[in-house]
């Protein structure tokens, strides 16, 4: 499915490097993709180097700005179609990955994707705010993950009262993403934004990376009812 031999020079040129074990689940991740995509709608982007540039390196690149050698949990909030928890996976099998989505239907895709690949992953039907709340999530996790799902201040409530103190929370965006105004969200909610780089794709496509430090305890009341969040973000 994918070319790769130009998918590794691609990783490499960004300071990643891949096995071939990685190269041919990369390779089968592509191929499920684009099958499961004729019966639902998972994403726009079908061709291969489109495939191996805007879903794979996007997410991969996220290592190069952030560190996972102290990360031992971490959880892919609206993981939809498995961006970035699963190339991330791939490349770190030492961290035990949750992945969260409100939708069924996509779990049943991660579901046979992880077996397919040979990955453990824990997949979790639910929304954001009521799992926030849940004493068996809140605040356990090193790592909060989410790929271009909510503006920076929604995406701050979801995220961050997933984070225990001293963790991590990584939002990718889009360029036209500005991550100023949730500065009080993330604030209120116990981070501090440590990192915000822009950068652009191999195919010019630009990109945002949010990088939050949790601070402290996110305070109880958040996450809040998806109608608060919705007409009254912070």
């Amino acid at each position: 499915m994918i070319d790769k031999k130009r998918f590794t020079d691609l990783c490499e040129k960004n300071g990643i490097l891949l096995d071939n074990t990685a190269l041919d689940r990369f390779d089968l991740f592509a191929r499920l993709l684009v099958e499961w995509n004729t019966k639902m709608n998972l994403t726009a982007i079908t061709e291969p180097q489109e495939i191996e540039v805007k879903h794979f390196l996007d997410c991969l690149l996220v290592q190069k700005y952030f560190d996972f050698s102290s990360v031992k949990t971490a959880v892919d909030i609206g993981a939809g179609a498995g961006f970035p928890s699963i190339p991330l996976l791939i490349c770190n099998e030492n961290v035990e990955f949750t992945l969260v989505d409100s939708l069924n239907k996509r779990l049943d895709f991660l579901s046979v994707v992880c077996k397919e690949l040979g990955l453990n992953a824990r997949l979790i039907h639910s929304r954001a705010e009521e799992l926030g709340q849940d004493e068996d999530f809140r605040e356990n996790f090193d790592l909060a993950l989410a790929r271009a799902v909510a503006p920076m201040n929604v995406l701050s409530e979801y995220c961050l009262p997933f984070v225990k103190s001293g963790g991590s929370f990584v939002a990718l965006k889009g360029s036209n993403d500005d991550i100023t105004p949730a500065q009080n969200a993330i604030k209120t909610l116990g981070g501090e934004l440590i990192n915000n780089v822009s950068y652009k794709l191999n195919d010019g496509d630009l990109r945002t990376l949010a990088i939050v430090k949790k601070i402290s305890q996110t305070p109880t009341q958040y996450p809040r009812k998806p109608k608060k969040i919705s007409t009254k973000p912070l």
